[in-house]
């Protein structure tokens, strides 16, 4: 698999476990003290890198959830880069994989439902050099991914539909993610990012 630098890069600012706690220390009645896993799995390795995240409420980290799939793809004859996210069919069976990767090692991707309309569009701005931040190939990127307005990200969950805005930005010293509920209706947020993106720092 010959990745380029953009998207070696993106997957090397996703990859490890995070967490917001100077902002929920700041905001504590807007923002929950989360722990944030991203780990590399060996699933669509043709053309992407992809990564299994979950998340947890920081006083309950034996209870993590939103178990998904998040790959990161580059097309042929195009530029910029794409992200797709994926939910496991039975999450239950995935819990605490983000602190235990070892869970990992056997996934399939039928163990996956596609969400076509999760798809994120990703622009790349390079950055000025720091050798503390460099790339496998010497580079600093600042990644944005967003929805476009003709996309809606919906999954079903307890025989309900949910729909989701999502979307991050990403540096090597930070993670901030956009990502919050709608209600179908009013087209309102009703939880998540509703103040402004989660802002986390990586700590492994």
């Amino acid at each position: 698999m010959n990745l380029s630098s953009e998207l070696t890069a993106l997957a090397q600012y996703l990859t490890g476990e995070f967490t917001n706690q100077e902002q929920a220390i700041a905001e504590p009645a807007w923002y929950v003290h989360l722990r944030l896993w991203h780990q590399p799995v060996s699933l669509f390795t043709e053309d992407s890198f992809t990564l299994f995240a979950e998340q947890a409420n920081i006083l309950k980290l034996d209870q993590p959830y939103r178990q998904r799939l998040i790959r990161i793809q580059q097309f042929p004859g195009k530029a910029s880069l794409q992200v797709q996210y994926y939910m496991p069919k039975n999450p239950t069976a995935l819990r605490g994989a983000g602190a235990n990767p070892a869970i990992l090692k056997s996934l399939t991707p039928d163990q996956f439902e596609l969400l076509p309309g999760c798809l994120l569009d990703v622009t790349a701005n390079q950055l000025e050099r720091d050798c503390a931040f460099l790339s496998a190939e010497g580079d600093r990127y600042h990644f944005k991914a967003t929805l476009p307005p003709d996309r809606r990200c919906c999954f079903s969950y307890a025989g309900n539909t949910v729909q989701v805005s999502i979307g991050f930005e990403a540096t090597p010293e930070e993670f901030l993610s956009y990502d919050k509920g709608i209600d179908s209706t009013t087209g309102k947020a009703t939880w998540g990012a509703i103040l402004g993106p989660y802002r986390f720092r990586k700590v492994k």
